[in-house]
């Protein structure tokens, strides 16, 4: 399918408002194709690209949203059997491909794709491993990196680039790739070099256990050609037993002595981030980034061993660090009023919920900090980590629970009581209220705010609009 705009065809994106296939739509747009979409809900930020871009979206899912009949159906990984534009698409067999295909077809095929894989951390780490790039380019054009990235970059306006050049830095995901193929995504995007963040159990809806998300890990190692590089953490014993069979050259990054790339004295003011990165014995480089949590300067790390392996220069590494500005979603400040301070996080997995939380701490050590979840993805709408999101939430002060978003499709014994989950904290001393929904839960903390709260609402969705409901409530007067 590759070509000029002359061979432009016509590709219908189902689920076009998931994170990687908003940036594929983009970078299929930027061949010279006509892309439609279609989805059940958008929202920000991949709906707000969507319309920049010009990209149509329709909704809800329709049988007539393939009408025209599209050259392609890439189908998104939500979308299963009865699904109303997959039954269309089989009946009559329209050519239909996955994100994730199409993405090695057309984008990283006859390039040198860097994958950035692992449980968390992912978006950033993509985002400052093509920043790095970008800003390397400066100096010499042939670094410029094309990237699918599953966030917006604020340092590109974007999740998605593409250029002439061979690096295609992509974000790996590990979660599958759609009805038709039950493998993870990353396993179509065959990388020359691999960042491995960290390895836990996740996505509990088609994962069984932590055994079967190390296989899937073990078997992305396993696709690192010789030559290859893997920068992976040091930190987890998971990540470990992962690629400790791999047969490319493995690079540690870490706090321990002895990670190859060994981060020291590492201290944090406001949202500044300072610290010494060791490379074997020596100093190899001063570091400083305006992002707060030791996650981040983990991120940041990992980002720069694999570009300093690929070539790139320490000097524009350290540039790109210092003027990195963060993804959309990624402990973004939505509104501060009268002194309240409102933040969204992409909040997936009990583990992301304690560095956010933790990082929080760390740039509002005298505020009264508010942990505002909603139970969405599909590992924290199950009971399987409870007691670990138990854990993280006892690190605010105050903890607000919805209701499990769409509890009517897990089963009952493997569901999420959010309920228990407020007893629990109440049982040690923490104060947490649990509230069917956004709406309830604005009419609910509105009145308790006061200057100097910080409120982390943690979604890994659109959350009912809550991220401006609750600003537009405190601004009205009385409140």
């Amino acid at each position: 399918m590759s070509g000029p705009a002359a061979q432009a065809k016509h590709i219908h994106l189902s689920g076009i408002c998931g994170t990687a296939m908003a940036s594929l739509a983009g970078l299929l747009q930027l061949q010279g194709h006509r892309i439609t979409g279609s989805d059940k809900a958008a929202y920000p930020p991949m709906s707000d690209q969507l319309r920049e871009t010009g990209i149509p979206v329709m909704e809800p899912y329709s049988e007539s949203n393939l009408d025209p009949r599209p050259d392609l159906v890439v189908i998104g990984n939500a979308l299963s059997r009865g699904n109303p534009e997959v039954e269309r698409v089989l009946d009559e067999r329209i050519p239909f491909t996955s994100m994730a295909a199409l993405l090695r077809d057309e984008f990283l095929r006859g390039r040198e794709p860097l994958v950035v894989a692992g449980t968390h951390g992912k978006t950033t780490t993509t985002s400052l491993l093509s920043w790095i790039y970008q800003v390397a380019a400066h100096e010499d054009p042939a670094w410029e990196p094309s990237f699918l990235i599953g966030g917006v970059a604020e340092n590109f306006g974007t999740s998605f680039q593409l250029r002439p050049t061979r690096t295609f830095i992509a974000e790996g995901d590990e979660y599958d790739t759609a009805f038709f193929d039950k493998g993870p995504k990353f396993l179509h995007y065959f990388p020359d070099a691999l960042i491995l963040t960290h390895v836990e159990f996740d996505h509990a809806d088609i994962y069984a256990d932590l055994e079967a998300v190390k296989t899937a890990f073990k078997r992305l190692v396993n696709l690192i050609p010789r030559r290859g590089l893997i920068v992976a953490y040091d930190g987890s014993a998971n990540v470990t037993e992962c690629v400790s069979r791999a047969l490319c050259r493995v690079e540690r990054y870490g706090f321990s002595d002895a990670a190859e790339w060994r981060i020291a004295k590492l201290r944090h003011a406001g949202n500044l981030s300072c610290w010494e990165l060791w490379r074997g014995s020596a100093l190899w480089a001063e570091l400083e980034m305006r992002m707060a949590g030791e996650h981040n300067a983990l991120n940041a790390t990992a980002a720069a061993a694999l570009a300093a392996g690929q070539g790139i220069a320490k000097e524009a590494i350290r540039e790109a660090l210092a003027t990195f500005k963060s993804v959309k979603r990624r402990l973004e400040v939505r509104a501060e009023i009268r002194g309240i301070t409102i933040i969204e996080d992409f909040a997936h997995h009990p583990t992301a919920i304690r560095e956010t939380l933790r990082a929080l701490r760390s740039v509002y050590p005298q505020s009264r900090l508010w942990a505002v979840l909603e139970p969405r993805s599909n590992t924290l709408r199950r009971k399987v980590l409870e007691g670990d999101l138990i854990e993280s939430l006892r690190l605010a002060d105050r903890v607000v629970l919805a209701g499990v978003y769409q509890q009517e499709r897990i089963p009952e014994n493997e569901r999420l009581h959010p309920e228990e989950v407020i007893a629990a904290l109440n049982a040690v001393g923490a104060a947490a209220e649990l509230h069917p929904g956004a709406d309830a839960i604005v009419d609910a903390i509105a009145p308790q705010l006061a200057p100097g709260d910080v409120v982390a609402i943690l979604s890994n969705g659109g959350f009912d609009g809550i991220y401006e409901k609750l600003p537009a409530r405190i601004k009205q007067p009385g409140t």
